[in-house]
């Protein structure tokens, strides 16, 4: 708690030293405006919709350059806001530019022990995570919708690579195990929740927590059916089928016609029991919710023991995981904000380096490529994985696949090869679900500049939602002329929304944008519908 207190001690005088900055400061565009006055036909129609009472009293700040850094508008340009998913931008370039495109993760299998009898093993079978994200039936690379068959072909299992793990031992003549099998995810210090995420999120699919051994993005899903009839118990099914979780369901019953879905979920920190109660209309549609996996590493080690069972193979011990403990006890912000050593190269190997000679490798599982996955994270907002990505950068280019090191690793790319000011933002995690994480929209106009001059620019932009068409702004911009013509990665987190990318305008014209808005109302829609509204304008006047 006194590392925690240190850090937010340290972030609150760094911040109040940003806004003290900017109060006397000014960028000396002749486009800036703010809400007391305009200069421009944009500027004037900007002002006007954030006028609009259901958003006035928000935060907003606003950025608009054209792709060469040419100022168009801005509005409270260097002000802090939180990013929400945006900050998936920051993390995904980094891991385009230092970690690259073809850059692939190995799941991998080991016997530790010595063989007695032909096929005994007397020791533990090892299943070692090595970070990848897609150990799961999502099909990759990605498809949009509009390209998807219809009607939708059935997605593959779940757990199909752990099965095809279990098949390669198998194959190897193994016969009983004398031992354990054992999750191990120690690449990573066991970190499963950055700083300030809220105790809310995890319960859920989105606020999974993180480790090096993922499996089917560490959730499992809960299907909910009403009885029979009115006062009938409903039922719930898991899937996939894993003895992992036990459900409590005496709470749950069947409602009335008509009477709608009202179901809750209850997990303590650290349970593997699951509370559902409520009701759901016998007429009701089954009703699908994604529950997070409290311990990954255990539940995938759980699934491969069911599996080599499955398979004949005689297991005399049990599941469990093999996590390491962060020992590093420096504050975060002190660990974020050192400079990489100049010659700081980074790991080059899979991370088994400190696997012990007497284990024998049974199997193995590549990962796909890393940006494949960066299309699906930036794609869907996938925490997760960028979560992940995070780790890996930590790993490769810092001294640990930490989450400190990871952003240590981001913050030195972004100050010293994008040239972003260092006071301009502070990440605690790498998906944007943290709330203490801040930036600037200058920083991100920034970034997104800098990224079109590289040469994985093309590959990286490809990763963004389509307006109109895929990912998280399928429902947005669906009509012309902003459809097909909207490139950005979206943001929402409590009363915080971002939307930042490239925008095709009225003149064939492409510019960068980022607009954020802070401490909008609760569970309201209205800054959302404004923002598009911003981005109809610039893109009209550009």
């Amino acid at each position: 708690m006194m590392k925690m207190f240190r850090d937010l001690v340290f972030l609150t005088a760094v911040c109040a030293g940003v806004a003290q900055a900017q109060s006397v400061a000014s960028d000396g565009l002749a486009e800036k405006t703010g809400r007391g006055g305009s200069s421009t036909p944009l500027a004037r129609q900007i002002e006007g919709l954030l006028a609009d009472p259901a958003v006035s009293r928000a935060h907003w700040g606003i950025k608009v350059t054209g792709m060469d850094g040419s100022p168009i508008y801005s509005l409270n340009e260097g002000q802090l806001f939180q990013p929400a998913s945006n900050a998936k931008l920051y993390t995904t370039a980094a891991a385009m530019a230092l970690l690259g495109t073809d850059r692939v993760f190995a799941t991998q299998v080991f016997a530790k022990g010595s063989f007695a009898n032909q096929g005994e093993l007397r020791g533990d079978v090892i299943l070692w995570g090595g970070g990848d994200a897609n150990l799961s039936g999502r099909e990759i690379p990605y498809v949009p919708p509009t390209l998807r068959t219809k009607p939708a072909a059935p997605s593959p299992p779940a757990l199909r690579y752990l099965a095809e793990l279990a098949d390669q031992i198998e194959k190897t003549g193994l016969k009983v195990v004398n031992g354990d099998v054992v999750g191990n995810d120690t690449i990573f210090p066991w970190e499963p929740y950055p700083e300030d995420w809220s105790i809310d999120d995890t319960v859920w699919g989105y606020g999974a927590p993180v480790s090096a051994l993922t499996v089917n993005d560490n959730q499992i899903k809960l299907k909910i059916t009403p009885g029979t009839a009115m006062g009938k118990p409903a039922t719930v099914t898991m899937d996939p089928a894993i003895p992992y979780y036990t459900v409590d369901v005496s709470g749950l019953v069947t409602g009335g016609v008509k009477s709608g879905t009202h179901v809750e979920i209850e997990r303590a920190l650290g349970a593997t029991a699951l509370r559902v109660y409520g009701s759901i209309a016998v007429d009701a549609q089954p009703d699908e919710e994604e529950v997070a996996i409290h311990d990954p590493a255990e539940y995938a080690a759980v699934t491969l023991k069911a599996m080599l069972e499955a398979r004949g193979i005689v297991v005399t011990g049990k599941a469990r995981a093999e996590h390491r403990l962060p020992v590093d006890s420096r504050g975060f912000v002190a660990q974020a904000r050192e400079p990489l050593p100049a010659n700081s190269g980074g790991r080059s190997g899979l991370g088994t380096e400190t696997m012990k000679p007497e284990m024998k490798k049974l199997a193995e599982h590549p990962s796909s490529a890393l940006g494949e996955d960066i299309v699906v994270t930036n794609k869907v907002s996938q925490n997760l994985h960028a979560e992940l990505m995070l780790r890996q950068l930590g790993y490769f280019a810092g001294e640990d696949g930490s989450v400190a090191q990871g952003a240590r690793v981001v913050r030195s790319f972004l100050t010293t090869k994008v040239g972003i000011d260092p006071d301009d933002f502070v990440f605690f995690d790498g998906s944007g679900l943290s709330g203490h994480d801040l930036v600037t929209p200058r920083a991100t106009v920034k970034l997104l500049q800098y990224a079109s001059t590289q040469p994985w620019f093309a590959d990286w932009k490809k990763s963004l939602p389509v307006g109109g068409q895929d990912g998280s702004l399928a429902e947005r911009f669906g009509k012309d002329p902003l459809k097909n013509h909207v490139f950005a990665k979206t943001g929402t987190l409590g009363e915080a929304r971002a939307l930042s990318g490239f925008l095709e305008g009225a003149s064939g014209r492409t510019v960068i944008f980022s607009i954020m808005v802070g401490n909008h109302m609760p569970r309201s829609n209205a800054d959302r519908d404004v923002m598009d509204k911003i981005v109809a304008a610039i893109a009209a006047a550009n």
